[in-house]
């Protein structure tokens, strides 16, 4: 049994890895080639290369498999050493999958946010993962990740389409000031009615009313609030204290 789940671990990291250079490496081009906006580019990475590792992933978190989920979440950490400036100067193919998503408001902490907010997004799920593991609850684990997922991915593009209603935003390591948009953090909210009113069957009818009010207020507060690129960490934090409240009525 080990040594199924290592092969499947095994093949499962290097779906990531095609997975990767295919989905970045074709927005570089569309960045690069087109002049495709990084902000719109960004969030299919952020889409196609979130969703896909989740659910490639998922299995590994049950007892059985939890240190290998634990070291392919260090993997999703570790990969971007290759684009430090050293590598992605001297390799044409990393420097175009960098251009997918370092947008120019970002630089120079481009590199910087994204690895300290996977790292740390990680750092909250695993734990959030055993704890709702062991209470039975781990059938909800989905609902922040797809909050997340899709609500944050559309935020900003519909904001900087759409966006009129601008507030500010703050972002680790500066105080260069970054904005969100009203129509944006909107989009988070109705993603987590839609969501919570998908799992509605799992909730008791307490649960379900007092889940609808709070996961999405409480959600779209953690969007709007946390520091710019860095929404995982504090919006699957919230959801799951959030989610594990509503679950103990």
């Amino acid at each position: 049994m080990a040594n199924l789940l290592e092969l499947e671990f095994i093949l499962t990291q290097a779906a990531n890895v095609a997975f990767l250079l295919i989905i970045q490496y074709a927005n570089g081009i569309l960045v690069i080639k087109k002049n495709v906006r990084v902000n719109y580019t960004r969030k299919i990475n952020h889409f196609l290369l979130f969703f896909i590792p989740i659910f490639l992933n998922r299995g590994y978190i049950y007892a059985e498999s939890f240190e290998l989920f634990t070291m392919g979440a260090f993997l999703a950490v570790f990969k971007f050493i290759f684009y430090i400036k050293p590598i992605r100067e001297r390799v044409s193919f990393i420097n175009v999958m960098f251009h997918s998503f370092d947008r120019p408001e970002d630089r120079p902490y481009t590199l910087l946010w994204i690895v300290t907010q996977t790292a740390a997004g990680y750092a909250v799920l695993i734990p959030m993962s055993l704890l709702f593991a062991n209470n039975n609850i781990f059938h909800l684990i989905l609902i922040p990740i797809l909050v997340y997922g899709i609500g944050d991915g559309l935020a900003e593009p519909v904001g900087v389409r759409f966006g009129r209603i601008r507030y500010n935003a703050y972002a680790l390591f500066t105080n260069r000031k970054y904005f969100r948009t009203i129509e944006g953090s909107a989009v988070v909210f109705l993603t987590s009615l839609v969501v919570v009113l998908f799992y509605a069957s799992y909730f008791s009818q307490v649960q379900f009313i007092a889940a609808l009010i709070a996961i999405p207020v409480g959600m779209t507060l953690a969007e709007a609030f946390s520091p710019h690129t860095w929404d995982s960490p504090i919006m699957f934090f919230v959801g799951y204290m959030i989610l594990f409240g509503v679950k103990m009525l």
